[in-house]
């Protein structure tokens, strides 16, 4: 527990064998529930999660589902669990668990519904990301914030938490299930008006592999990013005041 609340860690996995058991070593002592759930993983993923000393509450997909899904599956499951809050950290230890207080701080203190890392804000950032994730975090990060019209620095950054209300309220079976996730899960925190706040986290780059291909850099989030503009567009002419019928005058005998 911190500050008197329930706190899950969702870990969504695919294929971290070789990196996952540091990732659970880091996460801190006050976490109640560590979910990992593992997206239908080819190696030993799973039988690492379940053999690792301290309590895991594995979930695991019989077919692999994104991401996205992923995620979704462990939200709903910190729900069930009864936890407060709920933060989301990756498996391959990309995440620094130093930086999870002060992503749980507003939360706690009733200032946000959603909180989430800024790669971008943290001192010499620029030095510590690879170039072309720092670009091309610049690139879709502005065209996020033009999407759904609230300012995002980090828009790719999949390091979060949320409270109970933000878990009650989505809809989980509708965000997008694979990678633009971020995007979408903006989009609908937006269209919820949901209280959200980003925080400073150190970018942490080393032996992982990104999972994220052209396709999905040319193609698939470009693709979310203009849905959330779609829906952003579509709610607001739902809710434009429309002009009142005006009735005719009585004819005249």
């Amino acid at each position: 527990m911190l500050a008197g609340k329930q706190i899950a860690v969702v870990m969504p996995a695919y294929n971290e064998a070789k990196l996952i058991a540091k990732a659970l070593d880091g996460v801190p002592s006050f976490v109640d529930h560590i979910i990992v759930v593992d997206d239908a993983s080819l190696d030993a993923t799973a039988e690492i999660a379940r053999s690792f000393p301290r309590h895991i509450d594995l979930v695991e997909h019989r077919t692999n589902q994104g991401v996205g899904a992923a995620i979704a599956t462990g939200c709903r499951r910190a729900l069930a669990l009864g936890a407060d809050l709920t933060a989301v950290m990756a498996a391959d230890g990309q995440m620094d668990p130093a930086d999870l207080p002060s992503l749980l701080a507003p939360l706690i203190a009733g200032e946000a519904d959603y909180t989430h890392g800024d790669r971008l804000g943290w001192p010499a950032a620029r030095e510590a990301m690879p170039w072309h994730r720092w670009l091309g975090n610049h690139v879709f990060s502005s065209l996020t914030r033009y999407a759904i019209g609230v300012k995002v620095q980090d828009s790719q950054c999949g390091y979060a938490a949320m409270n109970r209300r933000t878990q009650q309220v989505l809809d989980w079976d509708r965000l997008w299930k694979g990678y633009g996730y971020p995007n979408d899960l903006l989009s609908a925190l937006t269209l919820c008006d949901l209280r959200v706040r980003e925080i400073p986290v150190r970018p942490v780059y080393g032996a992982e592999r990104s999972g994220i291909r052209l396709r999905h850099v040319l193609v698939i989030i470009p693709f979310v990013i203009a849905r959330a503009w779609i829906r952003r567009y579509a709610r607001r002419r739902e809710l434009a005041p429309q002009p009142r019928a005006v009735a005719p005058d009585n004819p005249r005998d």
